[in-house]
């Protein structure tokens, strides 16, 4: 397993992104500006095994360069295949102990939308857990949104790394964090459409603007990433 700390800023794609001319280059950008505090999850539901793994590969190679990590969402054949250092699992993905027989050294977490969920998930053997949607995004539109409270809730609950996700902006990171989240996720604010300028670095900035924060720490020295 690697023992580098698990970053605090994670660049998710959708498919749309994925799948444009130029993606990966795209991504080797993200990748430079965000440096070992970030990492960009490679998810894409409209394309072959062969296509994602041959995109996955190509960003994987991009890891040691940046110090940025890959993680690969529930495709841990190809996580494994291509040496991402994590890989994300989702309701509709393998569990944590079945895809832990297929990639044992890999990092795993857990998307979640309960605590009970997340209970599940840290028993299994997950390394962090995804929480949200926090906020109502236009890819969730309707969905209850479980807002701070939820992260409240789980850090009270588990001890491992939490990554709050669903229209969290820059401006609610501090937010998060003093909630008791370790890190954000965003798939708008990585500005995928954008081939110069790297908004998601505003992400790290939000995060620095903590008071007491850290390159690799968070602020509650007892959540610790495995």
């Amino acid at each position: 397993m690697h023992s580098t700390s698990l970053p605090v800023v994670h660049a998710v794609t959708d498919s749309a992104s994925m799948l444009k001319k130029g993606f990966v280059e795209r991504a080797e950008g993200v990748m430079q500006a965000l440096g070992g505090r970030g990492a960009v999850h490679l998810r894409c539901s409209r394309t072959s095994g062969r296509r994602f793994y041959e995109i996955a590969a190509q960003v994987a190679e991009l890891q040691e360069r940046t110090g940025c990590w890959l993680i690969v969402n529930d495709r841990v054949d190809v996580a494994r295949a291509v040496g991402a250092r994590g890989i994300q699992l989702a309701s509709h993905s393998l569990q944590i102990s079945e895809a832990l027989l297929v990639a044992p050294q890999v990092p795993m977490g857990a998307s979640v939308h309960s605590v009970a969920e997340a209970l599940v998930a840290e028993k299994a053997g997950a390394s962090w857990c995804v929480a949200g949607t926090i906020f109502e995004t236009p890819s969730h539109e309707g969905r209850p949104p479980a807002r701070v409270d939820f992260i409240r809730q789980l850090a009270g609950a588990i001890s491992i790394p939490i990554i709050a996700i669903g229209g969290v902006t820059p401006e609610n990171v501090v937010e998060m964090i003093a909630a008791g989240a370790y890190g954000v996720a965003t798939i708008r604010g990585v500005g995928w459409e954008n081939n110069l300028d790297q908004p998601v670095t505003r992400y790290i900035s939000a995060y620095d603007s903590v008071s007491g924060a850290e390159r690799d720490d968070h602020l509650d020295g007892e959540r610790s990433f495995t």
